[in-house]
């Protein structure tokens, strides 16, 4: 399918002529930061039009170097105060221009980001981090495809009501488990048909909704594609979910596990690598139940190899590691199944639709950084030849003999600061910008009182 032929996806021209005709009359020009978030500019059409679409526009380059306050945080080689916090250069791709339907007469398009005076891509920026590892791939003649499954929770307050609740008390949509649940599920259509029918005019294609085990808890399929047409998708998704429930007066989270006796959130990563037209997965030899090619098994084993150096890739706030419980269908045990779903690696399919469904991102990861490093790890694989475990078949949450996913963010730091590998797939730029973007996330955690250690120790410690 070609990015024309997707309802919502717009064109240079397209939007010259609706913008001359009255139909489109703002532009979110957009780049995703290190938590996700889409920042950037609103620009009047014709303005866009006259100077952006060609020459870009301007941006301090703090925000790749802020926490979620937007704080500016020392430490950081890239921008500091020494540095003076300069300007990024904030080029337009056009593959990815389209409607924001969700907002009336806007359209939205995806910058890449540069050094301001020579045009030098940003290493340490999200979309170019992953770009990086798509040019590995593409080294080898291979490209990858990916689909994702990230789930939420819907809840009766706005976003300003759970505020001022200090975050406690909130009311899900739903008062009892809603998996697959039609009756449900319509209570919470008024949300969800909003959300699904915005992203499908809107050039992020929807396969459906479905309600999830937890209670108000819902999950969302997005179409496969390219895996940078997947990220961008992905933090499309998720921005637009929140001004919509925003707009309907209500409130959702992405959060991995928003309260300990609630299941938590996933974003289940579907991958496949693919040779021009043809799917390079399937092959002729028995892995499992399946007959897979050495670039199968080869990526699979660099994917599993790697997952405990790189799961704050996949998990990176402190809250994100209450995620991995027993028997709460996230992921504890490093293994890989068929269509297993107590396993962190999950293969589905058969033939040209044999791919990797990797469990363990949470759905507050960046989708940016969480492809990134599934394609650095597969990749690093079938460039050394390394070779999965045997398949594990039975309830892995059983299994003691397995590695696990680590049980906090401490744990998953020190992972990725002893890890050779992370340092020099992604290059000791990125490795220390994310490294610190983590620890930082850890420090301020660290720093604050919890109303859980109040409720504990106020008046019995």
């Amino acid at each position: 399918m070609s990015l024309g032929s997707i309802p919502g996806m717009l064109t240079h021209a397209e939007l010259s002529t609706l913008i001359e005709h009255g139909e489109i009359e703002t532009v979110l020009a957009v780049f995703p930061d290190f938590y996700g978030r889409l920042m950037g500019k609103r620009i009047t059409g014709h303005f866009f039009l006259e100077h952006v679409a060609n020459d870009g526009m301007h941006a301090c380059d703090y925000l790749l170097a802020c926490d979620m306050e937007m704080d500016a945080i020392p430490g950081y080689r890239f921008a500091n105060w020494e540095r003076g916090y300069g300007d990024m250069h904030c080029v337009p791709d056009f593959s990815t221009l389209r409607r924001a339907a969700w907002l009336p007469k806007t359209a939205m398009v995806i910058c890449d980001l540069f050094i301001d005076g020579s045009h030098e891509p940003i290493p340490v920026a999200p979309r170019q981090i992953l770009r990086h590892q798509i040019e590995r791939a593409q080294a080898l003649g291979l490209a990858a495809m990916c689909g994702s499954e990230y789930e939420l929770y819907l809840f009766k307050e706005s976003f300003e009501d759970a505020s001022a609740k200090g975050f406690h008390n909130l009311e899900p949509i739903g008062s009892y488990n809603e998996d697959y649940h039609i009756l449900q599920g319509s209570k919470e259509e008024g949300l969800m048909s909003a959300i699904r029918r915005s992203l499908d005019h809107s050039g992020v294609p929807v396969e459906f909704s479905k309600g999830e085990a937890g209670l108000g808890q819902q999950e969302l399929n997005l179409q496969y594609c390219d895996v940078l047409g997947q990220a961008d998708r992905n933090a499309i998704y998720k921005h637009a979910a929140k001004e919509i429930a925003w707009q309907q007066g209500k409130a959702i989270t992405f959060m991995a596990k928003w309260d300990e006796r609630h299941t938590g959130s996933s974003a289940h990563l579907h991958l496949s690598l693919w040779s021009g037209n043809t799917p390079a997965f399937p092959g002729d030899e028995p892995l499992g139940p399946v007959m897979a090619s050495p670039i199968f098994r080869h990526f699979l084993g660099g994917w599993i190899a790697h997952a405990r150096e790189l799961s704050v890739c996949f998990a990176p706030y402190p809250s994100s590691y209450k995620r991995y419980q027993s028997r709460s269908w996230a992921p504890t045990g490093i293994a890989w199944s068929y269509d297993n779903r107590t396993a962190g690696f999950r293969v589905v399919g058969r033939g040209k639709s044999l791919r990797i469904e990797c469990r363990i991102p949470g759905a507050d990861a960046n989708p940016y950084i969480a492809y990134a490093a599934a394609l650095a790890a597969g990749l690093d694989g079938i460039e050394n030849q390394i070779e999965p475990p045997p398949i594990f078949q039975g309830d892995i949450y059983a299994a003691r003999e397995l590695p696990h996913v680590p049980g906090s963010l401490y744990e998953a730091i020190g992972e990725f600061e002893r890890s050779t590998f992370a340092r020099r797939a992604f290059g000791d730029d990125v490795y220390e910008h994310y490294l610190q973007f983590v620890r930082t996330e850890q420090r301020k955690f660290d720093e604050v009182v919890t109303s859980w250690e109040r409720a504990r120790y106020f008046e019995r410690a």
